[in-house]
């Protein structure tokens, strides 16, 4: 078995029926929509992306058996995925629900959840005109008794899973914004109220202990997120047990319109050290980050301006040979710090409309996961 954990976040926005997206898009959207309309918004732009998989539903038992068994063979031990539920209760779960729970080969790989508790704004697509004023069409400012509502479907269906994954023998449990918390709750003595009586309903439940994740950034990309802005001091008082990073561009901004991969990795990879002892006192878990192009985002006839997310700049040549550099590097960092166990997350599995993906595509195939595979080779892979 491999002695590192590599933890790949799933974005689970590729599918039909959900109640929300039909609500607002039209019946059978999928954001597979927005990658097929993509177009190349300067000279040299890489624009569309094609899966090499097709635009399959992932709600679809058989489709998400096949993800499992990928991610299973080249070596990724943990899918994080980007969980959402608002006041009118969950969004986006059938690839978890209807599909990843309910798969033969599920016990093959662990999971985990990262609530991804943001403000869902209209930005399937955003237009210049409206730039600044997308609608929050979901607000991650839930009631108290909601959020508990929340709690108790999670303990029931997902941290009872004989595949959950633990981080250092607790529930790995990630919250995306840990603002909303205290938009919530009021206060930070609220907050560690509420981070308490959560440990208490999972004991009370059998489940042992959580570890319970911050994600930390410095920068906001998202209309209207707001992330955090504790430090490792007063996230441990609040009841955090670890922190780490969704994805690269929430500590930095990439040169517009187009920087190359590697030159924003060699800035990135710096940030281990840094947030490391910024977030003393509770392990900090360093980030991957495969690629960035969030142009499928937009309106494909507006000019492609540095007018903030969706408008952002782009990562060019984030190939496979620059994705193994960066894998190799988090490795030798891993190696020398003294982290209990050896986890890090990677931006992403399935990011398509924000180009950042291991998923095979038609251009490099399987080559992202093949880096992974080549560089954690210890892992028993059949």
């Amino acid at each position: 078995m491999s002695k590192y954990d590599v933890s790949v976040y799933y974005f689970p926005n590729y599918h039909k029926g959900d109640a929300f997206n039909e609500q607002w898009h039209g019946k059978g959207w999928m954001e597979w929509e927005l990658l097929k309309k993509a177009t190349p918004r300067f000279e040299g732009h890489d624009q569309p992306k094609i899966p090499l998989w097709g635009y399959e539903d992932e709600s679809e038992i058989s489709v998400m058996e096949k993800k499992i068994e990928t991610a299973y063979k080249y070596g990724i031990n943990n899918l994080i995925f980007d969980w959402y539920w608002y006041e009118k209760g969950p969004f986006l779960n059938k690839p978890l629900d209807n599909a990843f729970l309910r798969a033969s080969n599920r016990e093959k790989i662990k999971f985990s959840l990262m609530w991804a508790n943001h403000d869902w704004a209209e930005i399937h697509p955003v237009s210049k005109a409206y730039h600044n004023s997308q609608k929050i069409q979901l607000s991650g400012k839930i009631s108290k008794d909601e959020f508990f509502n929340a709690i108790d479907y999670i303990i029931a269906n997902y941290f009872t899973q004989p595949n959950y994954y633990r981080l250092d023998g607790g529930l790995y449990f990630s919250i995306y914004e840990v603002n909303k918390l205290l938009a919530i709750f009021g206060t930070m003595e609220g907050v560690k109220s509420c981070i308490k009586e959560i440990r208490k309903r999972v004991k009370e439940a059998g489940l042992g202990e959580l570890n319970l994740n911050a994600i930390v950034f410095g920068l906001s990309s998202l209309a209207y997120e707001t992330g955090c802005k504790l430090d490792g001091k007063e996230l441990k008082e609040l009841g955090f047990d670890s922190a780490t990073s969704y994805v690269w561009i929430h500590e930095h901004s990439i040169d517009f319109p187009v920087q190359e991969y590697s030159s924003f990795r060699e800035i990135c990879e710096k940030d281990f050290e840094r947030l490391s002892n910024k977030y003393k006192g509770i392990p900090y878990y360093p980030n991957v980050t495969c690629g960035w192009d969030s142009s499928p985002r937009t309106v494909q006839s507006d000019v492609y301006e540095n007018i903030g997310y969706p408008y952002t700049g782009i990562l060019k040549n984030n190939n496979k040979e620059e994705f193994e550099i960066a894998l190799r590097n988090v490795k030798a960092k891993l190696d020398k710090s003294d982290l209990q166990t050896k986890m890090f997350t990677v931006n992403a599995w399935n990011e398509w409309t924000e180009g950042s993906y291991l998923e095979p595509d038609t251009v490099e195939g399987f080559g992202k996961l093949e880096a992974i595979k080549k560089v954690f080779k210890e892992t028993d892979i059949k």
